[in-house]
């Protein structure tokens, strides 16, 4: 039974090149059938490991070394008949919205990157000197 959605935004910095970047993974929480929770992870509807641990990690496309995500963002995504949130017969015919299948991956990486630090953007000690 799924208890919990999410979208999860991790945010890796590698140790190596100390490039940045940032991922959306969706996120599902189950309970199984002896009372034991689960969490699995998706990127582009991908089934992954979680991005929390080194199996998980992606690698750095830059140096392809891997580093373990943290979570910087969450959002999550309410349970079907969990409240009053007014909803929309679907028609038999198939017909509501067509185009939600034709429109383009959400992908999880197509949101705005976090700014990267060179050298010139990193504080001196006297602000003065920049």
């Amino acid at each position: 039974m799924i208890t919990e959605l999410a979208v999860e935004r991790v945010e890796f910095t590698c140790g190596s090149c100390w490039h940045r970047w940032s991922v959306d993974y969706d996120v599902q929480r189950n309970l199984d059938g002896r009372g034991e929770e689960w969490e699995y992870f998706y990127r582009d509807n991908t089934a992954v490991p979680s991005p929390y641990t080194p199996e998980g990690a992606p690698p750095c496309e830059h140096c392809g070394r891997h580093w373990v995500g943290h979570l910087v963002a969450r959002r999550p995504v309410p349970l079907p008949g969990t409240s009053d949130a007014p909803r929309s017969r679907i028609p038999p015919e198939g017909l509501h919205r067509p185009e939600r299948l034709l429109a383009p991956l959400l992908g999880a990486d197509g949101h705005p990157q976090p700014p990267r630090d060179g050298p010139a953007d990193r504080p001196t000690a006297n602000p003065d000197t920049r």
